[in-house]
C-alpha cells in the first residue's frame, strides 16, 4: 500500500506526465493546422473589404490623438453597439473588421492586467474588444486587431525604449492573442515611422513578429510603414498597408498583398460635426477605390468612427447601405504569386564598405545607411559601378535587396539599371549568387543560404549613371 507522500508523488507525477503530453498535442496540432504564408495573404484578399474602427479616449476629447494625460473617466460610450456595427458592416458588403484598441495615448479597450490604463478604470467599463469580437463573429465577419506601438501614457517613444516596455509590449499582445479567439490580422501603427522615430533597432520587429506567430501562427503581422520602404514589397510586413487617408497610394504595377486605408468621414475619430457632415461618396468608394484596388491585390479599409454613444450616426449607416447597394462587381481576387519579404535586420547596415566611386561625397556608405533619402551613384561618365559590403566575420545570409533612388527627382522614376548581379568572395574567388535585368523599384531577391564575408553589388546601365539607395543583406528564417 502507498503511502500519502508516495501517493501525493505518483499524481504529481501522473499530472506531470498528461501537461505533458497536452503540451505536445497542442503543439502538434498547432503544427498541423498552421497555414503556409501565401495561403494567409490569399484568404485575406479574398476578403476585399473591411471596416476600420477608430474609437478610443479621442472619440471623447474632439481630437485625433488622445490627450496621454487626460483621466481615463472620459471614456464612457454608454450605449455601446457592437451589433449595429457589424450589421452595418455587412450591409456594404464587408468581410472583417479591425478595432482600435489601443491608439497611440496608450489606453487600452479591454480590462488589461499590466499597468496601462483600461476600461477597467474608465466610466463604461466594459471590455470593448470582446464585444467587438463577439458581435463581428456572430454576424460571418473576420476579427482583426489595431495596436500602436508608440504609447504616451507608457512613454514607449524613440530613445525611451527599455526591455520592461517591451516586456509590456508583449503582455499586451499576449492578452489581445489568448482571450478573444482567432485573429485573422493585427495591423501595427507608430513604429519605424517618421513621425514615431521607434526604429525597429529599438524594439526588434522580428521579436515582436516570433511573439504575435508563437500565439497565433495563422495571424498575418502587418506594419503602418509604407512611407518608409518606397515601392512594391513586403518590408517587415505580411500585408503592405498603405494609409491612402495620409496620400500613400498603391503602385501601379504592385504585385504584392496590401491593404488600403482611408476614411468614411473626414477623419479617423468622431466629431461633433460628424452627424451632419459630408461623407465620402458610395461611387467613390465603390468605382474608384474598391473595385480597382482589389484587382491590384489590394483589400479596401473604410474607417466609420463609433459616436460617443458607442454607435454609427445615421447618415453612416445610411451610406454604408449604400455601398452595399453600389457594389455590383463582386468578382473573386486575383491569385497571388509568392512575394519575397523581410523580416529580420539590415547586415548590411553600417557595415564597411567600398564602391568604384568616392569622391565627391558619394560615398558607397549613401548605399548602407537603412535611408532611402541618400544614394551612392556611379562617376557621371560611366553606366556602370560596383559596391561592396565587407563583413568582420563570415556571416551567413539568403536574401538581399537593391533599391534604386527612383523616388528621387533629379535622379528620375525610369530604371537607369540594366543589368544586375551580386556576388559572394568564397574560396578565393566571386561567386555569382543573383542576378537580373531592369530591377524592380525595390527588388527582393531570395537563394540558398551563403557564407561570406564580402558580398558585392554591380550594376550596368546605359545611357546615364545609375545608382543605389539601399543595398540589404538578410537571414531570412527559412519556411516562413
Amino acid at each position: 500500500m502507498l503511502n500519502r507522500r508516495e501517493f501525493a508523488h505518483g499524481l504529481a507525477g501522473t499530472a506531470a506526465l498528461l501537461a505533458a503530453k497536452q503540451s505536445a498535442l497542442a503543439a502538434s496540432t498547432m503544427q498541423e493546422t498552421t497555414k503556409p504564408l501565401l495561403q494567409l495573404q490569399q484568404e485575406f484578399m479574398d476578403l476585399r473589404f473591411g471596416m476600420f474602427l477608430h474609437l478610443n479616449m479621442a472619440t471623447f476629447e474632439q481630437r485625433e490623438w488622445g490627450d496621454p494625460k487626460a483621466s481615463p473617466k472620459l471614456f464612457n460610450p454608454a450605449h455601446l453597439d457592437t451589433d449595429q456595427w457589424a450589421q452595418a458592416a455587412r450591409s456594404a458588403g464587408m468581410a472583417y473588421g479591425c478595432l482600435t484598441t489601443k491608439h497611440h495615448d496608450g489606453f487600452c479597450l479591454w480590462p488589461t492586467k499590466t499597468t496601462s490604463p483600461s476600461v477597467k478604470d474608465a466610466t463604461f467599463t466594459h471590455d470593448i474588444v470582446e464585444s467587438y469580437a463577439n458581435s463581428f463573429r456572430k454576424h460571418g465577419l473576420k476579427v482583426c486587431l489595431y495596436f500602436s506601438i508608440l504609447d504616451l501614457r507608457a512613454q514607449i517613444w524613440s530613445y525611451q525604449v527599455t526591455p520592461k516596455k517591451i516586456a509590456l509590449i508583449k503582455a499586451q499582445l499576449s492578452e489581445l492573442l489568448t482571450n478573444y479567439g482567432e485573429i485573422t490580422a493585427i495591423i501595427f501603427d507608430g513604429w519605424n515611422a517618421g513621425w514615431s522615430r521607434i526604429t525597429y533597432d529599438q524594439i526588434p520587429f522580428r521579436e515582436i513578429y516570433d511573439h504575435v506567430k508563437s500565439h497565433q501562427p495563422n495571424c498575418l503581422v502587418a506594419d503602418h510603414n509604407a512611407g518608409q520602404y518606397p515601392g512594391s514589397a513586403l518590408c517587415y510586413t505580411d500585408i503592405k498597408q498603405y494609409e491612402q487617408h495620409a496620400g500613400q497610394k498603391i503602385s501601379s504595377d504592385s504585385i504584392i498583398p496590401s491593404e488600403s486605408g482611408t476614411t468614411l468621414q473626414s477623419q479617423w475619430f468622431w466629431k461633433q460635426s460628424y452627424p451632419t457632415e459630408q461623407l465620402k461618396s458610395a461611387d467613390t468608394i465603390v468605382n474608384d477605390w474598391l473595385v480597382p484596388f482589389n484587382r491590384q491585390h489590394c483589400n479596401l479599409l473604410i474607417n466609420v468612427a463609433p459616436n460617443r454613444d458607442g454607435r454609427f450616426d445615421q447618415n453612416a449607416v445610411e451610406r454604408l447601405a449604400e455601398v452595399g447597394r453600389t457594389w455590383k462587381d463582386r468578382a473573386p481576387a486575383p491569385k497571388l504569386a509568392p512575394s519575397v519579404s523581410i523580416t529580420t535586420p539590415n547586415l548590411a547596415f553600417a557595415r564597411p564598405s567600398f564602391a568604384s566611386r568616392n569622391t565627391e561625397g558619394i560615398g558607397p556608405d549613401l548605399a548602407n545607411d537603412n535611408s532611402y533619402s541618400t544614394y551612392w551613384i556611379a562617376d557621371d561618365n560611366e553606366t556602370s559601378g560596383w559596391i561592396e559590403i565587407v563583413f568582420d566575420q563570415p556571416t551567413a545570409f539568403n536574401t538581399i535587396s537593391i533599391v534604386e533612388p527612383r523616388f528621387d527627382n533629379e535622379y528620375g522614376v525610369d530604371s537607369r539599371i540594366t543589368s544586375y548581379s551580386v556576388e559572394s568572395w568564397q574560396n578565393n574567388q566571386w561567386n555569382t549568387i543573383a542576378s537580373g535585368q531592369t530591377p524592380l523599384v525595390f527588388q527582393l531577391d531570395r537563394f540558398q543560404p551563403v557564407t561570406a564575408e564580402r558580398v558585392r553589388l554591380t550594376i550596368k546601365g546605359s545611357t546615364k549613371p545609375p545608382g543605389i539607395a539601399e543595398f540589404g543583406i538578410y537571414n531570412e528564417p527559412i519556411g516562413r
